[in-house]
């Protein structure tokens, strides 16, 4: 697999990347849930915090370093058959994916920042990752941890949407539509004639 993308596929970068995000992003939710459910006080709440705030902050990292790469690597033609309500479909979908995945750990970050507990977030236990300043310093941070977590929740649920939207349209292609969609992102399931 060529590092850089081509005409018929992702590069091996891309496709690390996307799956890396995946993973994360699906460790995330759980992560997520899993600290909602436990009751308040519960001894397991701080790690996983802790590995929510790392993880996200992760993420993030490594949508930026996505998007980077994309900009300099456009994504393989999608296939000719295509409509054009799909194409407009699967561009909006993955449009949506990088907001959501941007918005998402920046929405914690704000959250922590403006926290009344001022916990430090400590990236995997490894160093402290500052609180944003504006953020924590304003008289106003009630309203941002107020507005920051209902923009978090409701991204997650639109995440999750689009995960379920995307992976869908993936299988989709691939089991129905039986082209190179999903193989081209994931090259270990293409078929061999």
């Amino acid at each position: 697999m060529k590092l850089r993308n081509t005409p018929e596929a992702y590069g091996a970068v891309a496709v690390t990347l996307h799956w890396l995000i995946a993973a994360a992003v699906l460790t995330m939710l759980g992560v997520g849930f899993y600290m909602d459910w436990l009751p308040k006080g519960d001894p397991l709440v701080y790690p996983l915090f802790q590995f929510h705030k790392s993880l996200g902050l992760s993420i993030l990292v490594l949508v930026v370093l996505r998007l980077a790469w994309r900009l300099g690597n456009p994504a393989p033609a999608l296939p000719a058959h295509m409509p054009r309500w799909e194409r407009l479909a699967a561009s909006a979908t993955h449009y949506g994916f990088y907001a959501a995945l941007l918005l998402l750990p920046l929405s914690g970050w704000v959250m922590v920042s403006a926290s009344p507990y001022n916990i430090p977030t400590l990236y995997f236990g490894l160093f402290e990752w500052p609180h944003l300043g504006f953020v924590s310093q304003s008289p106003d941070k009630a309203l941002y941890e107020d507005i920051a977590h209902e923009v978090h929740e409701i991204l997650v649920w639109a995440a999750i949407a689009l995960i379920g939207l995307h992976a869908a349209a993936a299988l989709r292609h691939h089991y129905m539509l039986k082209d190179t969609v999903l193989t081209r992102m994931a090259p270990w399931m293409r078929r061999t004639s």
